[in-house]
């Protein structure tokens, strides 16, 4: 299994390169202080994915996924500022905020997947289907 076979870190990737482009059209201020938190934050969803998983012990990359979804609060509270302050048209923060919310309930499923892994066996994770997911598990609730 490769780390592009895994939908949450291709979704993750893609909404990093959105987030890149509308933050990369906002004024030095907005880039400065919101806009570098925020990609930053989104950013660091695919990357601790990644780092996980290349570690060797299931441990490990589910330590990394917890990461992933710390950044992935973090993305949210920077995209609702943006949305506050008339960084984001209500188009783009919809757009957001639903993926957002499918990475999120991707990635619980994957973590919870990884906690299923017997201790002796750290050769695959793999992640569930998307439909496994509650609605209980966005993270921008409705």
């Amino acid at each position: 299994m490769n780390i592009n076979d895994l939908e949450v870190y291709k979704l993750s990737m893609e909404i990093g390169e959105k987030i890149w482009k509308l933050v990369n059209v906002w004024n030095y201020f907005e880039k400065n202080t919101i806009g570098n938190q925020l990609v930053r934050s989104v950013d660091s969803v695919a990357a601790n994915l990644s780092e996980g998983f290349g570690r060797y012990h299931f441990k490990d990359k589910k330590n990394f996924s917890y990461y992933s979804r710390g950044s992935l609060y973090e993305t949210r509270t920077w995209l609702e500022k943006a949305q506050n302050r008339a960084l984001v048209n209500d188009a783009d923060f919809s757009y957001f905020k639903e993926n957002v919310n499918l990475i999120g309930k991707l990635l619980n499923g994957y973590i919870k997947s990884i906690g299923n892994i017997q201790a002796n066996d750290t050769s695959t994770v793999n992640e569930p289907p998307a439909n496994y997911y509650l609605d209980d598990d966005d993270i921008f609730p409705n």
